[in-house]
Order: structure tokens, then C-alpha cells, then sequence
């Protein structure tokens, strides 16, 4: 299972790495167009802004799962260990009906737009919604598998905070330690 996963999250990221090869393509092509030519193409404009879209909810997913997020973790770290595991419960079960809003929205979204072009490229403009689908089953997924190990222990006290540190934060934690011996 865990290398299905894995395979999933590597194609999410060659995907990431697609949308950004084509925005940079429609980008520079179009502004090389304009000062070569006097002229621009309006579907690079309109795909690279699909892709930038959908680039954004793929990388916020793969960022979900590396715990790579912004967070603020000065309570939860004063915390004990049942209340870190209580308030990560907690921030999950808001993140996971956060995700079922986003996912039944855009599935309406989608459902509405499906068959309304885009003015440029004439792509369907319910393939601009269908990434929230993607995005809020996907985010739900690595939210419940989280919550299920921390509800039943699978993961350790050291591990219940979910914000990726970084050094500046551990080295101030280090000498705060210090300081009270």
C-alpha cells in the first residue's frame, strides 16, 4: 500500500513539474511574440492560467502530506502529550469538513461548467474546477490516515507536532533549554 501512495505523491509532483514546464513555455512564448511581433497568443494566457491553478492545488496536496505548511506550534509544543494529540485531533477534524466543503463545491462547480467553454482555448472551464475534487478527496485522505495514528497511538509523543520545523525554531527551543538549567 505504502508504495501505491508513494507512486501517487511522485506522480502528483511530475505533474507539478508538467504545469510548470507549460506555464513557463506559454509564458515566454507569448511575451517573445509580443516584442517580436506585435502580437500574443490569448490561449497561451488562458492554459498557463489553468495550469498555475491547477499546479497550486496539486502542490498544496503534496505539502499536506510532507507537513511542509506554514504553522504555528508555541501552544501545541507547551502542550502534554493527550493535549497535543486532543488539539491535533481537533485542527484535523476542521481540515477534513474544510476538505469536504471544497470537495462537494467544486463537484458542482464542475458539474455545472462542464460543458461552458473557456473564451480562449475552448477547453471546459469544469476542468478548472475539477482540481478542487482532486485536491479535497486527496487532502481528506492523508488527513484521516494522519488522525487514525494519532487517535490510536501510532504515532509518537516526539512526532505530534505537524509543522515541518525549521533550525532557526529548534535552535531557539535549544538555548531556552539551556537557559532553565
Amino acid at each position: 500500500m505504502k508504495s501505491i501512495v508513494d507512486g501517487y505523491f511522485k506522480l502528483l509532483k511530475f505533474l507539478m513539474f508538467v504545469c510548470m514546464i507549460g506555464m513557463v513555455c506559454l509564458v515566454f512564448s507569448n511575451v517573445v511574440m509580443r516584442y517580436a511581433f506585435n502580437s500574443g497568443l490569448a490561449v497561451a494566457e488562458e492554459v498557463a492560467r489553468f495550469l498555475f491553478v491547477w499546479m497550486t492545488f496539486i502542490g498544496a496536496t503534496v505539502a499536506l502530506r510532507e507537513h511542509a505548511h506554514l504553522g504555528v506550534d508555541t501552544l501545541l509544543r507547551r502542550l502534554p502529550p493527550l493535549g497535543r494529540r486532543a488539539m491535533i485531533l481537533l485542527g484535523h477534524g476542521l481540515m477534513l469538513y474544510t476538505c469536504w466543503l471544497i470537495t462537494v463545491g467544486s463537484w458542482e462547480q464542475t458539474q455545472i461548467n462542464l460543458s461552458v467553454p473557456a473564451p480562449a482555448s475552448n477547453l471546459s472551464m469544469g476542468s478548472l474546477y475539477g482540481i478542487g475534487v482532486l485536491f479535497g478527496v486527496s487532502a481528506a485522505a492523508i488527513l484521516l490516515y494522519e488522525a487514525f495514528c494519532v487517535a490510536f497511538g501510532r504515532t509518537g509523543d516526539h512526532e505530534l507536532v505537524m509543522v515541518a520545523s525549521n533550525d532557526a525554531a529548534e535552535e531557539i527551543e535549544h538555548l531556552q533549554r539551556k537557559q532553565e538549567h
